[in-house]
């Protein structure tokens, strides 16, 4: 991959974070993106449900925060990203992703509705998708494809697995 392939891949990751455009990825860009959920499949915040999604929410911040806020000024800027997330997650992928777990975990509850817990149906991870900002074409492909056993319903492990990878970012060659 080359230099512009890696800028554009970092630039896409950073501002699937950064959920309100101000540059920056902060605690208010988790707590949105649990809100947008929330309303999104109805789900009240105050229950079990919208509980264990703002505390995800929260743990993901927390864990980004720890890895990746340098100056510790309580948001995480573009160079911080690169230089702490992605250099990390390239580094121990399976930390990212078990510091993203509890709020993909409670994502797919909330998406799952009423059946069975851990997983959820592909059209509601689809809808889960676009509300926190893939575009349409990108989140049907994206959903479809995190439904390793085509049962169409999308499994916690399978979703955790995909965001870790799609979150790793090769350097390009020297």
């Amino acid at each position: 991959m080359d230099s512009a392939e890696y800028e554009r891949k970092i630039a896409h990751r950073f501002a699937a974070f950064d959920q309100d455009g101000n540059g920056y990825i902060d605690r208010a860009d988790f707590d949105a993106a649990a809100a947008r959920l929330l309303a999104e499949f109805g789900t009240k915040a105050r229950c079990d449900k919208g509980q264990a999604l703002y505390s995800g929410a929260e743990a993901f911040w927390q864990g980004m925060a720890g890895i990746a806020d340098v100056d510790g000024d309580q948001r995480v800027n573009r160079e911080e990203f690169v230089g702490g997330a992605v250099k990390r997650l390239r580094d121990s992928p399976e930390r990212f992703a078990e510091i993203a777990r509890p709020f993909l975990r409670a994502a797919i509850d909330v998406a799952g509705g009423d059946g069975p817990a851990g997983s959820a149906p592909v059209a509601a991870v689809e809808r889960a998708l676009r509300v926190l900002g893939a575009g349409g074409d990108i989140a049907g492909v994206a959903a479809r494809s995190l439904d390793a056993d085509q049962d169409g319903r999308v499994a916690e492990a399978d979703a955790v697995a995909a965001f870790s990878a799609y979150f790793t970012v090769i350097e390009p060659d020297a």
